[in-house]
């Protein structure tokens, strides 16, 4: 696989070219297809992840950009795990110029069954980590004057969709978070995004929306009756993250078909 091979998809953004991005979650699904998208651009990719099996297949695969992504195994939920990481990849990279915190988990769950020790594993998950994570990188980003953070959203809480109160808590506060980061940073220089996903067609989403009625339903909601794909999220991550975006910040970006509707 050649780099060109790997950037087929994508718009070339020469900017990118070099820079440090790190990927919390970038194992499988999205931030596997993130990873791929910036290895394609030759920038020096790490990747946060515990999926050890997909993200030696995914660096593997990659072997042959122009940088190959390096694999460094962090349960984004323990902050002095994700801690050493971001100061290793401060000592090997110097600067991070751009993070992506895609990491995340949608588990299912109802509401009587919710205790404040699954609250609390939940938002370690989901929440928690994007705060620190961004601390971490703004810290070597203030010495550029420039950086960009990502955070991954969801299109859950915009629909009401069930059983997903604490996922749906998590990605509303993260799109707070992404203002209140933006406004805070932005005079050193850094730019923070949201980028929000809605019905992606990922291994986990088609294990959900297995049905040819699921899939009726959600298509008829969206005012494009086409699939999200991979692709498309991460063709967002490198235009925000790219210095065409360079005026971009503290906004909230959709790539879900325009998807209005739900039932319940």
């Amino acid at each position: 696989m050649q780099p060109a091979d790997v950037a087929a998809p994508y718009a070339s953004y020469r900017d990118l070219a070099g820079r440090c991005v790190v990927v919390t979650g970038g194992g499988s699904g999205i931030g596997a297809e993130i990873v791929t998208a910036f290895a394609g651009q030759g920038a020096r990719v790490y990747l946060l992840d515990i999926a050890d099996a997909e993200a030696h297949r995914l660096t593997q695969a990659l072997g042959a950009a122009a940088h190959p992504p390096v694999y460094i195994r962090c349960n984004m939920a323990d902050l002095e795990a994700v801690g050493r990481a971001f100061a290793r990849i401060a000592q090997e990279a110097g600067v991070i110029d751009v993070l992506v915190n895609n990491c995340a988990n949608d588990d299912r769950h109802a509401v009587d069954d919710v205790t404040p020790a699954y609250w609390d594993e939940r938002m370690a998950v989901n929440l928690r980590h994007l705060y620190f994570c961004a601390q971490a990188a703004a810290r070597t980003m203030r010495t550029a004057g420039r950086g960009a953070i990502l955070n991954l959203g969801s299109i859950s809480w915009h629909l009401a969709m069930p059983k997903l109160s604490l996922y749906m808590t998590a990605k509303a506060a993260i799109e707070g978070m992404t203002t209140g980061l933006a406004r805070d940073l932005g005079v050193d220089g850094i730019r923070v995004n949201c980028i929000i996903p809605g019905g992606v067609r990922t291994p986990r989403q088609a294990a959900l929306w297995h049905s040819p009625e699921e899939e009726a339903r959600m298509l008829a909601g969206q005012c494009l009756p086409q699939r999200v794909e991979m692709q498309d999220v991460a063709a967002m991550a490198l235009f925000l993250a790219s210095d065409s975006a360079a005026r971009c910040s503290g906004r909230n970006y959709f790539v879900d078909a325009g998807w209005y509707g739900y039932e319940a």
